[in-house]
Order: structure tokens, then C-alpha cells, then sequence
């Protein structure tokens, strides 16, 4: 069929690219798509148009990617970007690694130039996409042969949505998306229904049992992996049931509850029991859970050296990464967690009511170390983030973003299901949070969200606030602002004396300012006494919002100075920062 001297495809007969990657994805269930506009991709937004998925723009490629990952950690399901070629791909190549270190099933629709004019110095080519891909993804091809689109597509979006998930990338060569084929010559997309849950060996859990029942302050430990096993109710049940405290990594905040008794909060209270020369635990099971910095990396101020470890993953590459464990079972943690209900069904359990209780209220003891909401120098961020906390409640959406105000943010960020607290994992990118915020909103329309941002993160892509704007997202953004790059200066000064700092300052900008030229509702908040009208002004705007909240530079986050390490330590060694330090 033929529309102005231009051939296009008639849909009852032939089809095109385009659309062929529109009808694939809607098969499989997608019906939004974060993008940033790009003629490479036009066939396949004329798809999205014919069925009926939804486009979400972007002013910056980057952001367009990390709202998809939220996306798919919000809804447990697959989160697509689409973005042109060349400069496009290299702009979002920041949230592929993010998808891809923090395991998060991610597509993305990437535009290419025409294979026809391949080594002509064409427009936004000149070099391999897919050489770049397939070191930052989990798996790339591309579509050279428009029949062949539905399968190439199901192919990549299984091998997002199992076993470790992560980000694939998909190029579109625009003649192929352009190219029209006869409708009876494609071939059919296969495998979108493929979710296997690999259960654990009746040994493996004949051996978690023994474990278990023989503990005396036992702990459980969920994470990403969790997230994407619909464990939360056998969870919640399981844990009441038994009576084991339930901590979280940052990727599984919510999974439990706050309100759930064996709630237990960030992992990152285990080391409170340390600190405090309470009990620790004898027996921690990760669920779902990777070993890393987050966890202690492989010192013990976390995981205790005397504790036993059992380790659930679907992937066994990450089961034992650090240190050995007592048993590991490579399996869906819903599914250990399912076969383990059932076969202690008739089981007495010890009574660690004590243990469960001293274990749990640590996520509270952080109050009595800062006791002051407010000093000479500003608002303390812990009780700032404790103030937005109390607005926004339990059923908000968080997206975190930065150093130390995301270590703040996280210690308050209390919700009530799973996919409910957003943030960067072991990637630790900067500027993820506008994106990360938009893509909650997409994904939980009837939700608060609440983006947490620090002024030097929340420079990197402040242009989102255009799209919350221009699409009435009342996303409420929060700039904890305290004029320097916290991480940087405070450990600088750590290291190397109070005073000292090498690019490390920021200040002089007013956020709200930028925010409200923007059209967001935007206040400046500097004392305590102010903060929670603004906030409750904000959240009542119905509109994108945005505090900046003028917090005290003079104080360092505790996460930040676990981080660095015993640095007075008699020992010789040398300071690294972020890392182990090096014995000397």
C-alpha cells in the first residue's frame, strides 16, 4: 500500500519492523515504554501507537533507562527503554550497568543505523554498539532480518526475566525496522511464558531444617533476587510463624513489611548488635541475598565469622562469592520458603521471642544517637528524612539517590510491600533518582513517590523535573542540601584532617528556585520547626513538589564511616577508600 509516494505495510496482509517489535512486546505483556525521541526508532513508535503502549518521554537517555529498571522492580516485571543509536545508546549506557550489576530485568530497544550503509560514515554510527553491549548486558543481538523479529524479541525478553536476570539489549537496525514483509512469512515469538521457580533437593531442605531448628538466634537476610520470587506472603507467614527477625539489603526493603513484628529493617542493623556488644546471630540465611560491601564485604562486622551462612540464589555463580558457606541452595526463594512451611509444618519451634524482639528494634536505635534535629550549621539530615517519612507514610514509593543523603533516606524508608524503596546497589551511580522516580510513578500510579536526592546527585539530571511537570507525575522530590559533596569532603577530612577537601565543595545554588522554574510547587526549608508544614504543603500540592531542605555539612553519615574502615587502626596499613584497606 502506497501513502503519498511512500510504501507501507497493509495490515491485514503485510507488516513491518516496526510494528512487528510493537505486536511482540504487547504480546508479552508490556504496555509502557520509557524512551527519548529518535528518528531511527520511528516505525516502531508507529507500532506502539497501532498497540497501544503507552511511550513515556525523557529529556536524558539515561534517565529513560533508569526508569525502566524501577519500573520492573516496582511491578516485578520485565521494564523496556527504547533510545536511538549512537549518542542515545552512549547516554544510557549508565543505566544498563546499573540493570546489569544489580540484576534487574531490564529491555533495551536500541536504534542503529542502516545495515545497508554500513562503513560509510553514516550518521551516528561509526562503531560496534553490540562490542559495547555484550560487556555491559547480560545478552545483545540484533535484528538483522525483520521475519526474524518476534523470536529474536522473546528470546531476549526470557533471558531478562530468568535465571539472574538482568538487562539485554536488542538493536534495530532502522531498514529492518522500515523493511515490510508478508505477514505469513514471520516467524512466531516462543518461550514468553517460560518462568521456572527451580525448587530446593529434599536433602538441601532436609538440612535447612536441621539448621534451623538447632539455632539459637537465627536471622533471615532477603534481597533482589527475592523481589523477583513473589516470596512475600509465604515470607510474612513463615517468619510469624517461626519467629525469625527478617532483615533486608537495600533491593529487598519491603519484601517484609514494616508493620510485620519480625520486621527488622536494613541489614545494615545486624552491625548494631556488633556495636553495641549485643547477641548476634548463629545462623543467617540469605534469601536471595548476595555477598558484598553491603553485607561487610569479607570482614564479619555484618555477617558474623562464628555464624553459620546458608546462601539461597538462582544463580550459583554468586552462592560462596566471598566467604564459604554451610549449605547452599541454588533455588527460588519462594519456593525453599514454600517446601520449608510445608515440611515443618508439625515442627515445634524454639522460642526466640527475646532474640526476635532485640533483633527488631534495632531499626530504632538510631534515634538515640542523633537526638538534636537541629545544630548551628543546619537541619541533621536523620531527622529530616524522619519528618518526610512521617508525611508521606507507609504506602509511598522512595527513589534514593546519592552518597550520604541515600544512606539517610534509607534508614527511614519504612514501607509496605515489596518494590517500594528504589536505589542504586553495587553500581553506586550518581543521578539515578529522577528516573528512578518516574518510572515508580509509571508503574504505581496511585502511589506517592518520594525521590531523595543530595544536591550534588540531584545535579545530574534535575531536567527530569520538565517531565514530571509535563506529565502531572506529583512525584514530591526531596534535595537533602548541605553544599558540599558529602562522601567526598567528610572523607577526605577523615583521612586526611578536618579542613581538607580537593573539589569536594558545591553551594550557592537554590534547588527550589530551579525547581519552581520548572512549574513544580518548591519551598526552601532552613529551620527544624518549618519542615513538616512545607513537607505537608508539598504532599497536599498534588503536583510535582519539590523541598530542598538545608541540612548541617558538618555531619557524617555512620554508613559512610563503616565504609572507610578502621582508619586510627594501631595496625600499619593503607586507607582505601570505599574498600579494604591494604595491611601493610
Amino acid at each position: 500500500m502506497s501513502l503519498g509516494g511512500r510504501t507501507v505495510p497493509n495490515s491485514d496482509t503485510s507488516v513491518d519492523g516496526g510494528e512487528l517489535v510493537a505486536k511482540t512486546l504487547h504480546s508479552a505483556g508490556v504496555t509502557r515504554i520509557f524512551a527519548l525521541h529518535g528518528g531511527h526508532l520511528e516505525s516502531f513508535y508507529r507500532g506502539c501507537a497501532q498497540h497501544q503502549l503507552e511511550l513515556v518521554d525523557f529529556r536524558h537517555e539515561a534517565s529513560a533507562g533508569h526508569a525502566a529498571e524501577a519500573y520492573a522492580r516496582v511491578t516485578g516485571q520485565i521494564g523496556v527503554c527504547a533510545i536511538t543509536a549512537g549518542p542515545g545508546f552512549a547516554n544510557a549506557l549508565p543505566a544498563i550497568l546499573n540493570a546489569f550489576v544489580d540484576a534487574s530485568p531490564t529491555l533495551f530497544l536500541i536504534g542503529a543505523p542502516p545495515l545497508r550503509e554500513k562503513e560509510t560514515n553514516e550518521l551516528q554510527g561509526g562503531f560496534d554498539q553490540l562490542a559495547i553491549a555484550r560487556s555491559s548486558a547480560k545478552w545483545a543481538v540484533s535484528i538483522t532480518n525483520v521475519e526474524r523479529t518476534p523470536d529474536l524479541l522473546a528470546a531476549a525478553i526470557r533471558r531478562a526475566t530468568t535465571g539472574r536476570r538482568g538487562p539485554v539489549v536488542v538493536e534495530l537496525p532502522i531498514d529492518v525496522l522500515h523493511m515490510i514483509t508478508p505477514a505469513d512469512r514471520v516467524t512466531q515469538p516462543s518461550g514468553l511464558s517460560v518462568h521456572p521457580r527451580p525448587a530446593p533437593s529434599r536433602q538441601e531442605l532436609a538440612d535447612l531444617r536441621t539448621k534451623l531448628l538447632a539455632a539459637k538466634r537465627p536471622a533471615i537476610v532477603v534481597g533482589g533476587d527475592a523481589r523477583f520470587s513473589d516470596c512475600e506472603a509465604i515470607l510474612a507467614k513463615f517468619a510469624e510463624r517461626a519467629g525469625i527477625p527478617v532483615f533486608a539489603s537495600k533491593r529487598g526493603l519491603g519484601i517484609l513489611p514494616d508493620t510485620h513484628p519480625c520486621d527488622a529493617h536494613d541489614a545494615a542493623n545486624l552491625g548494631l548488635l556488633a556495636s553495641s556488644g549485643s547477641p548476634r546471630p548463629d545462623l543467617v540465611i540469605l534469601a536471595g541475598t548476595r555477598m558484598g560491601l553491603f553485607l561487610g564485604g569479607s570482614g564479619f562486622g555484618v555477617l558474623p565469622e562464628d555464624a553459620q551462612l546458608v546462601q539461597i540464589y538462582s544463580d550459583p555463580g554468586e552462592i560462596g562469592r566471598i566467604r564459604d558457606v554451610d549449605l547452599a541452595i541454588s533455588a527460588d526463594v519462594s519456593a525453599v520458603l514454600e517446601c520449608l512451611d510445608d515440611a515443618t509444618a508439625e515442627d515445634q519451634w524454639p522460642d526466640w521471642t527475646t532474640w526476635r524482639d532485640l533483633a527488631v528494634d534495632q531499626k530504632n536505635k538510631r534515634a538515640e544517637v542523633f537526638p538534636d534535629p537541629e545544630s548551628a550549621g543546619g537541619i541533621h539530615p536523620f531527622h529530616a528524612m524522619a519528618e518526610v517519612a512521617a508525611v508521606a507514610g507507609s504506602e509511598a514509593v522512595y527513589a534514593i539517590d546519592g552518597g550520604e543523603a541515600g544512606q539517610w533516606a534509607v534508614q527511614h524508608a519504612r514501607t509496605d510491600g515489596p518494590g517500594r524503596v528504589i536505589t542504586t546497589g553495587y553500581f553506586g551511580g550518581l543521578g539515578v533518582g529522577p528516573g528512578f522516580a518516574i518510572g515508580a510513578q509509571v508503574a504505581a500510579p496511585d502511589r506517592r513517590v518520594v525521590l531523595v536526592a543530595g544536591d550534588g546527585s540531584f545535579g545530574f539530571h534535575l531536567q527530569e523535573l520538565d517531565i514530571m511537570v509535563h506529565n502531572g507525575f506529583p512525584i514530591v522530590t526531596i534535595v537533602l542540601n548541605n553544599e558540599i559533596w558529602g562522601m567526598s569532603l567528610h572523607g577526605q577530612e577523615i583521612m586526611y584532617g578536618k579542613g581538607y577537601n580537593v573539589i569536594s565543595k558545591l553551594g550557592g545554588r537554590n534547588y527550589a528556585e530551579i525547581a519552581r522554574a520548572f512549574g513544580c510547587h518548591a519551598e526552601r526549608v532552613t529551620n527544624f520547626t518549618e519542615l513538616r508544614p512545607a513537607l505537608q504543603r508539598a504532599f497536599d500540592s498534588g503536583t510535582a513538589a519539590c523541598v530542598e531542605i538545608m541540612t548541617d555539612p558538618e555531619v557524617v553519615s555512620p554508613g559512610l564511616i563503616a565504609m572507610l574502615g578502621d582508619v586510627d587502626s594501631d595496625t600499619p596499613h593503607i586507607v582505601v577508600p570505599y574498600y579494604e584497606n591494604i595491611p601493610l
